[in-house]
């Protein structure tokens, strides 16, 4: 509730409907005037009284629904008080994610890991200054549970309603403030990859981002796990692939990559030729895989970091940008940051790499994205609807 001051700064008068952007300020309003703030703004209200807007702690409770892992996180500005994630591996027998299935475990799992990171983050609901969920893209299914709930929360609080696109908030997942990571200045470029998505991201502001290379077919994640699949690894490959490769020659086998004008990536060229050269090899000696696991997996994955780092020098070239940063699940592969270092070593960047936690589909990332929507007054209205596909939102 805001409350009239005098110009002079004399008693309080009469208080005034708080609108939606201005923070709750609590029963006793005097007590404010002698206490310190971040931030304060005074606005000309009529000519004789003001109305005071004070800048109080900012919670955001952060829901992330657009696979298979629901997770709920609570920033108080660019802080992280908590962030849960509830995996499924009911998608392990399956050898990947069943939609439908995913939408069932959601809806089990979304109450419960909201009402854990609330009492994790020690505050109270009436505490929430607004809620961010994950409007897409992801499975429709999925992203409806996350909508709904978000949508229902809003309502029974009163609290703003903040949409956030999913790989958007893996880049904004760099400015959590967290001793373990540097945020990168704008402008900056950003690899965003992930098990959908593979992109060249030009980061001009929190609003503003250019996606400058895009996957036409695809994602690195994709191929991980595809290439994982026809070597017979179980679900999800591409960690696997990770951990294999730490041992093995990435030398030993070679892959053709792919020719794509521009800044683009191309994967399901590499992944047809890993099916054709094991069918071979396969026909020869029945025990191939078996016997060269190891090379394998670290051919596989030597040759979809250096697709990906050949397109990214090259953006960095033709932007002049050397500020460089990497998101999303693929980025906590060993191989890729590795080589993500090997080009701070020479000094030809500078680098952005973000802690594991902050790389996996996690809420923390939904939470800081809605932040800087919240700050902006950028909010969301109830017929929102979530889309599956990059671009529909």
């Amino acid at each position: 509730m805001a409350y009239k001051v005098g110009l002079d700064g004399g008693a309080l008068k009469q208080p005034i409907k708080k609108s939606r952007q201005q923070h709750q300020y609590g029963e006793h309003p005097q007590n404010y005037f002698t206490r310190f703030f971040d931030t304060f703004a005074l606005q000309l209200f009529d000519s004789y009284f003001l109305v005071v807007t004070v800048n109080m702690d900012t919670y955001i409770l952060g829901i992330e629904s657009s696979c298979d892992d629901t997770s709920a996180a609570v920033i108080r500005e660019r802080k992280i008080l908590a962030n849960l994630i509830a995996n499924q591996q009911v998608h392990t027998d399956f050898g990947g994610v069943v939609p439908e299935l995913a939408s069932r475990a959601h809806q089990q799992n979304i109450i419960p890991v909201i009402q854990k990171a609330i009492r994790t983050a020690n505050i109270q609901k009436s505490q929430i200054s607004a809620i961010a969920y994950t409007n897409g893209p992801g499975l429709l299914g999925s992203l409806l549970v996350g909508t709904s709930f978000s949508k229902s929360f809003a309502l029974a609080t009163g609290i703003p309603l903040i949409t956030v696109n999913h790989m958007h908030a893996h880049i904004l997942a760099h400015f959590i403030e967290d001793d373990r990571q540097k945020t990168p200045p704008f402008p900056f470029l950003c690899l965003t990859v992930s098990g959908g998505h593979t992109q060249i991201v030009k980061v001009h502001s929190p609003y503003q981002m250019e996606v400058i290379g895009n996957t036409i077919d695809d994602a690195a994640g994709e191929a991980f796990d595809k290439a994982a699949k026809i070597m017979g690894l179980p679900y999800p490959g591409g960690p696997l692939i990770d951990k294999n490769a730490r041992e093995g020659n990435p030398d030993k086998f070679r892959f053709p990559h792919p020719k794509v004008p521009g800044l683009d990536f191309s994967f399901s060229g590499l992944k047809t030729s890993i099916l054709y050269f094991l069918r071979d090899a396969l026909k020869k000696d029945p025990d191939f895989i078996q016997k060269n696991t190891l090379d394998l997996s670290a051919s596989i994955q030597h040759t979809i970091v250096e697709i990906l780092m050949k397109q990214l020098r090259k953006a960095v070239k033709e932007t002049g940008i050397s500020h460089v940063a990497m998101a999303g699940g693929v980025s906590a592969n060993s191989g890729l940051r590795a080589a993500f270092t090997s080009e701070a070593e020479q000094g030809n960047w500078e680098v952005y790499i973000p802690p594991f936690e902050y790389t996996t589909d996690n809420a923390a990332m939904i939470a800081i994205a809605g932040y800087f929507k919240y700050i902006k007054g950028d909010f969301a209205a109830q017929d929102t609807v979530p889309f599956t596909r990059y671009g529909g939102g």
